[in-house]
């Protein structure tokens, strides 16, 4: 078993995918990790859904001006949605959650792309939260956070460099930048 801090160095956005459906217990197990996600006062705020039909996925890789559409390719992408009702810190839960989702996937040999709907236009300016919404029937009172496309990846990307890690980004007892 691969350790947390290489799977954390193996872990890279995947922006073409195989087009190779993914293994119904591989789909079950990222989402065993989206579902045991912390949140705060375990609230859960955040709602998952799953979308595998190939022409959703092309609508889907429209819905903001740019950076999604790699969704098109990918076997399946887990819209990240919160209630924002129940919970004043749902920005963080759900990033969380998504953050998790993309870890379970590398663990499993699957490539992930996190794609960023919050606070995104399409290319004629509407919001891309909004054009999510239309398209999944998602209810008013919840918002889009993410959208995470999951598939085999194409190719395999280089880890991350340790060369690179920014050390001047930490801080003993006070920044002392």
């Amino acid at each position: 078993m691969i350790s947390f801090l290489e799977l954390l160095k193996k872990r890279r956005s995947c922006r073409r995918f195989t087009g190779e459906p993914i293994a119904e217990e591989a789909v079950a197990n990222i989402m065993r990790a989206a579902l045991m996600s912390p949140s705060g006062h375990r609230i859960n705020p955040w709602e998952f859904i799953l979308v595998e039909d190939k022409d959703t996925l092309k609508a889907l890789s429209v819905c903001k001006a740019a950076g999604a559409q790699l969704i098109e390719g990918a076997a399946m992408a887990v819209v990240v949605i919160a209630d924002t009702t129940k919970s004043d810190v749902w920005i963080e839960d759900c990033s969380i959650a998504t953050i998790l989702m993309q870890l379970a996937a590398e663990e499993m040999g699957l490539g992930s792309c996190w794609v960023q709907i919050r606070l995104r236009s399409d290319v004629e300016g509407n919001m891309a939260d909004a054009n999510v919404k239309s398209l999944l029937d998602i209810p008013q009172h919840y918002s889009v956070l993410s959208i995470v496309a999951i598939g085999h990846k194409e190719r395999e990307s280089r880890p991350f460099d340790d060369d690179k890690m920014q050390w001047e980004k930490l801080h003993i007892g006070k920044y002392n930048g």
